[in-house]
């Protein structure tokens, strides 16, 4: 599975990424090894989350979540949250 995910920092700043692992990944953040960006500004919680068949589904996700403004981001976070919160 590929996975496209938005976390937010300690600073309430978001991250979009994707990846492979997403455990992996979230510990890498964590520890200041997945990304330049989120370095320093753990701890980090997960807030959004997309499965993807392939690589090219979830990278083509991001880069059109990445270019979303702020306010539609966190639109899109509250929608999941609403969802998935009697998926728990």
């Amino acid at each position: 599975m590929n996975y496209t995910y938005i976390v937010e920092c300690k600073d309430k700043t978001l991250y979009t990424g994707w990846t492979n692992d997403i455990n992996k990944r979230l510990l890498d953040h964590e520890n200041g090894k997945g990304a330049k960006y989120t370095k320093g500004r753990a701890p980090i919680t997960l807030v959004y989350l997309e499965e993807f068949q392939s690589k090219q589904e979830a990278m083509s996700r991001e880069y059109h979540i990445k270019k979303l403004s702020k306010s539609e981001k966190l639109k899109l976070i509250k929608t999941y949250q609403e969802h998935h919160k009697d998926h728990r």
